[in-house]
């Protein structure tokens, strides 16, 4: 649904690029690429830390997609079924993790999204003296091997924006009219109308296939945008609400709340 221009990698080229990652299971790998790069859905051994510099990305996994905004960052399990789509300004710094002893912690099985601090932001910074495999023989082995060790206690609180997908078939005129719609004062009456179903039918298959409510989907939707609306755009709080179909900042800013546990305005600059 969220797809933007990107230099697109295709399957054979992703398989090497993950084999050559996969090779040395014992090692971390680092990537410090200051150009998106989207590969299709693929899998690897490895855990993957993702930080977003600047821009926005989205983590799309088998049932819901994750908002990353700029100045957060994603960790990815060792053999989740995903793939990462960057917005054409989007500057990332990635990590790839041995995964051996992913069982001290459930961070490292369950993932999530989290803002940076200052020790993460410093440490990565440091590590782009290195690319490629770094070995458990090799001297930058145990300061990279620390970045790890230390994501389980500074990752307390996770970004909650997800927003569900699904596979059926059915629901994709839907999900993308509500998408390019956006900005209209849309109900389930109205987007019934649009797409052939009966509200009856259409409410059954959000609870059925998204397992939330068309309402609650479209207060997602419309927070997925206001965080692209605060990274793209100089448009002010009072100006995204207005835009979203709020009456007002306090409406806006109370659901946003509700959704994010964060007050807009603070979520705004974090990612300054």
């Amino acid at each position: 649904m969220f797809i933007h221009s990107s230099q697109n990698i295709d399957t054979e080229t992703a398989n090497n690029f993950f084999r050559n990652i996969d090779q040395h299971p014992d090692s971390v790998y680092v990537i410090n690429w200051k150009t998106e790069r989207n590969f299709p859905q693929h899998t690897h051994k490895k855990g993957q830390l993702i930080y977003i510099e600047g821009g926005i990305a989205y983590i799309h996994l088998t049932h819901k997609t994750l908002v990353i905004p700029a100045r957060h960052y994603v960790w990815i399990p060792a053999g989740m079924v995903h793939f990462v789509e960057m917005h054409r300004s989007a500057i990332t710094r990635t990590i790839y993790f041995y995964s051996h002893d992913d069982g001290s912690n459930p961070f490292y099985t369950k993932g999530g999204i989290y803002p940076i601090n200052t020790l993460l932001l410093q440490m990565l910074i440091y590590s782009e003296r290195w690319t490629g495999d770094v070995r458990p023989d090799e001297p930058a082995f145990n300061f990279l091997a620390g970045i790890k060790s230390i994501l389980p206690e500074i990752s307390q609180k996770a970004l909650p924006v997800a927003l569900p997908t699904t596979e059926n078939t059915r629901m994709y005129p839907v999900l993308n009219y509500m998408n390019a719609n956006l900005y209209e004062p849309l109900t389930l009456t109205s987007v019934s109308n649009k797409t052939g179903f009966s509200e009856r039918t259409l409410s059954r298959l959000f609870q059925s296939t998204l397992h939330i409510s068309f309402l609650q989907y479209f207060k997602l939707l419309k927070m997925v945008k206001a965080i692209e609306l605060m990274l793209q755009t100089d448009l002010s709080m009072s100006e995204i609400a207005y835009k979203l179909g709020y009456n007002s900042l306090s409406a806006f800013s109370a659901i946003f709340y509700q959704l994010t546990n964060t007050r807009p305005s603070e979520f705004a600059k974090q990612l300054k």
